[in-house]
């Protein structure tokens, strides 16, 4: 063999070891890397994030993943970055410039700057498609052969969420597993579409974190929207689904828009709608636009981006956790997840596609916008004022560590001033005096949009038709006294630091006192019941050492306390200091007003044993809210009971029995009814709320009274009909504005309390509820009507004019005795969506004050 045919010999074998190892690199499709088509089968959590991990691990020098938290269940969340090789290597510069462009950061743009476009899956566990079309979506995107790809990574960097909440939906894949028949049954009769309590839909603790964003109450939404702040993208797209027999949704979004929406970003609205339309119709694929789906409410994946400056959107293709594989839809065409994917997949790149080809406009528009939060905020007030009262200094706490998580800036008002502006407690324009600890938020800011929509008194509603609540002012949700003034006033500058509590000075005191105000009180009393330490509450206020306690003040005796593990004094003062509660102390039992400490009108306080129904009837959400408080909040147990079982459950091995919100029709027959009435009569209590307080009403024993209904006798419907003979004659297509004159749309209204009794201790004469039922109950006969809802108590929000007459002189909540035990009614839910902090004392009261 020449040596010229040995070099070609070697040359060629060379040749086909560079080939088979570019072959073996070559990047794994989501079927090949899983075993499996996408759409033949749902894929696990896991098998999501092994292959976003295969993708980084193949192309490093277009994506990076990287692990943001995890959920209550211990499952990773990812975000993934796509870019290209250059953008990928200064991602830290280009996060840096865009906060620079939002003035958060100081300084000037440093190089060229992409646009960053966010998109977010599975927000909601059983809406399934999204986290296995991210994955056709994230091949495409690192697939070198892709062309139109690369180009549109020249202008633009994608952070990728692939699914927000892998609790939801994992509970979900592995029931429609475990129910499925082989291949799929398309029969919409068939087990595996019918999704048993509670649904994939929601988070561990059974909450929408598609209603989270604004108040991130959950794990998920905390870590998540860190991450976000520190990005702020121009464009944050979320993909959902909807009813099975829908086609898809995508932009323009319905009215209302909150009146904070800028033109441009409605306008851009359009411009993506225009994008996602050529893929559709190229496809003759069914879609609507400009239903439904609106943007007023500020906590969902749409909105609360568009108040940070980005372009929002919702996502909706039919299908949701009803789907499965296959689905037989009414018009006899088979919906197939393989269909589902396609339309995400599709949705996903005219997205990606406007981000990139747009980038100019959507930077240049980008920082207008921040320029004019800072320079020119719109709306009629230019600065909040918090007041500085010592009764609500945890309440303000709860409102300052809000404010960090949101990254808006406060601080101290730092010198006395006066203005003019709107009392939240009184609903009028007066002149208010500023004190120098008082809390000013600026409105030259940021993030001025997001604070004006959170705090306004009012939201402007172009449309009356909306897809959520309409009110949500946050000094009522927090309970804290404010103000929204006219005039320019910036906070002092430094931050502002939780007073320290003095230190008690008293050597073994006779008794510690602690004021009952906010949760960081329901905090500490609930630890010190679980350290054994015994604790009496003052039903009456009260005067010692010359300062003035409220009724509902914890008053832990030294008497009764010998036998607490370790050092009682230590015990008490340690969890004071850990809750940042105000502690005193004092040297004697007498008082010089009010009732000594050994009087029956200072009541000792058990331990509760709580429990609580779950299961079918009882809705999810409501049971979550009281399961996350229990839990995530104030640390105190509570055993879930589950309706399947509940008859057999010895109920008297509880002291509390709380019923949420639900359908009790079906699970309390009455057998089962005279069971938990055989209980309270020996000395349960029993906590009704919402739907559950609308069952019990009218039932045999039970004191609550529904409100009269409209008199629909002949003679009645006659008279009207003489008053006005075309009252029938009604338009079809207004039938579903004409029924709002019956709803409540999450309003708030103002509650009138008796401030004696102990379900109303720590407040004041009144309380503001978010009211989300027109249900009404008539003042209790034999009991006691705690809060009440009077002639002029509206507040803020929509509410129907049939439906605000009606809740004129209705009850809210109250408590009746029945033999030695307790129920309390409450018409609304207190810990709705976890986010109305002055309703949890509310709660806490009814658990742990009331009827002992």
């Amino acid at each position: 063999m020449t040596n010229t045919l040995k070099r070609l010999l070697a040359f060629i074998v060379l040749l086909l070891a560079v080939q088979v190892a570019v072959a073996q690199q070559k990047i794994k499709t989501p079927a090949e890397f899983l075993g499996y088509k996408l759409g033949e089968q749902f894929s696990f959590h896991a098998q999501v994030v092994d292959y976003v991990n295969y993708l980084a691990a193949q192309a490093p020098n277009r994506l990076k993943v990287q692990e943001y938290g995890k959920t209550y269940e211990g499952r990773p969340l990812l975000l993934a970055y796509v870019a290209n090789d250059e953008n990928l290597q200064r991602l830290e510069q280009i996060r840096e410039n865009n906060l620079r462009q939002a003035g958060v950061l100081p300084g000037q743009v440093q190089g060229n700057q992409p646009s960053i476009v966010w998109l977010s899956y599975n927000v909601h566990g059983n809406e399934s498609v999204s986290s296995e079309a991210v994955l056709q979506v994230l091949y495409d995107l690192v697939n070198p052969d892709n062309a139109q790809i690369k180009e549109w990574l020249q202008n633009t960097v994608l952070l990728i969420d692939p699914c927000v909440n892998p609790d939801g939906r994992e509970r979900y894949v592995q029931w429609y597993k475990q129910t499925q028949n082989q291949g799929g049954n398309p029969s919409p009769h068939a087990w595996e579409h019918y999704e048993p309590w509670p649904g994939g839909r929601p988070n561990h603790y059974y909450f929408d974190l598609n209603r989270d964003w604004a108040w991130q109450t959950q794990v998920e939404s905390k870590q998540r929207l860190a991450l976000y702040n520190v990005w702020l993208p121009q464009v944050h797209a979320d993909f959902h689904e909807m009813g099975a027999e829908s086609p898809y949704y995508f932009s323009p979004a319905a009215k209302p828009f909150h009146e904070s929406i800028t033109p441009f970003q409605r306008e851009f609205q359009n411009t993506i709608g225009d994008y996602n339309r050529a893929y559709f119709d190229k496809n003759n694929w069914l879609y609507f636009t400009r239903e439904n789906f609106d943007l007023l409410y500020p906590s969902y994946g749409d909105t609360w981006p568009t108040y940070n400056g980005a372009i929002g959107m919702t996502y909706e293709q039919g299908g949701s956790g009803r789907a499965g594989l296959a689905y037989k839809k009414q018009d006899g065409d088979t919906l197939t997840l393989t269909d589902r994917i396609a339309h995400h997949h599709a949705a996903s790149l005219a997205t990606i596609q406007a981000g990139s080809e747009r980038a100019d406009q959507l930077k240049q528009e980008f920082r207008k916008y921040y320029e004019n939060n800072l320079k020119n905020p719109a709306g009629d007030y230019k600065a909040f004022v918090f007041k500085a009262e010592s009764g609500s200094a945890g309440n303000l706490r709860e409102l300052t560590n809000y404010l960090d998580r949101q990254q808006i800036w406060y601080g101290y008002a730092g010198k006395s001033s006066k203005g003019r502006g709107f009392n939240y407690a009184t609903g009028k324009e007066e002149s208010v005096q500023v004190g120098q600890q008082d809390i000013v938020i600026s409105m030259y800011q940021p993030k001025s949009t997001l604070i004006k929509v959170l705090f306004e008194p009012a939201s402007k509603l172009e449309d009356s038709l909306t897809y959520d609540i309409t009110s949500w002012a946050l000094p009522y949700a927090f309970g804290v006294q404010a103000y929204a003034l006219r005039n320019r006033l910036e906070p002092a500058h430094g931050n502002v630091t939780p007073a320290e509590a003095a230190p008690v000075t008293i050597e073994k005191p006779y008794a510690y006192l602690a004021r009952w105000n906010s949760l960081s009180d329901v905090k500490f009393l609930a630890e010190l019941m679980q350290a054994k330490v015994k604790v009496r509450v003052a039903e009456k206020e009260f005067e010692t050492d010359k300062q003035q306690y409220g009724a509902g003040t914890l008053i832990i005796t030294r008497t009764g306390n010998q036998a607490v593990a370790g050092d009682f004094d230590a015990t008490v003062q340690a969890l004071a200091k850990k809750h940042q509660v105000s502690l005193s102390a004092t040297t004697t039992g007498f008082v010089s007003s009010g009732s000594d400490f050994g009087s029956s009108n200072v009541r000792y306080l058990k331990a509760p044993r709580v429990a609580m129904m779950s299961g079918e009837g009882v809705s999810a959400y409501a049971f979550g809210e009281a399961w996350h408080f229990f839990e995530q909040q104030i640390g105190y147990p509570v055993t879930v009971l589950g309706t399947s079982y509940f008859q057999q459950v010895p109920l008297h091995e509880f002291d509390v029995l709380i019923l949420p919100g639900g359908n009790y029709s079906r699970v309390f027959t009455d057998p089962v009814l005279e069971q938990v009435k055989n209980w309270v009569r020996s000395g349960g209590k029993l906590i009704a709320l919402e739907g559950a307080a609308a069952f019990l009403a009218d039932k045999k024993d039970f004191n609550l009274k529904k409100k009269g209904a409209e008199d629909t006798t002949a003679a009645a419907k006659s008279k009207n009909e003489t008053q006005n003979p075309y009252q029938n004659l009604r338009v079809y297509g207004n039938r579903e504005r004409e029924s709002l004159a019956e709803e409540v749309q999450g309003s708030i209204f103002r509650v009138n309390l008796d401030k004696t009794h102990p379900l109303a201790f720590g407040y004041g004469d009144t309380y503001y509820a978010l009211v989300r039922s027109s249900d009404t109950f008539e003042y209790l006969k034999d009991g006691w009507n705690v809060g009440v809802l009077k002639k002029g108590n509206y507040a803020t929000g929509f509410v129907g004019t049939k439906a605000r007459t009606k809740l004129q002189d209705s009850l809210i909540m109250g408590t009746q005795p029945m033999g030695r035990g307790q129920i309390v009614y409450m018409a609304g839910n207190p810990l709705f969506r976890g986010f109305w902090q002055s309703g949890k004392l509310l709660f806490s009261n009814a658990v742990f004050l009331v009827g002992q």
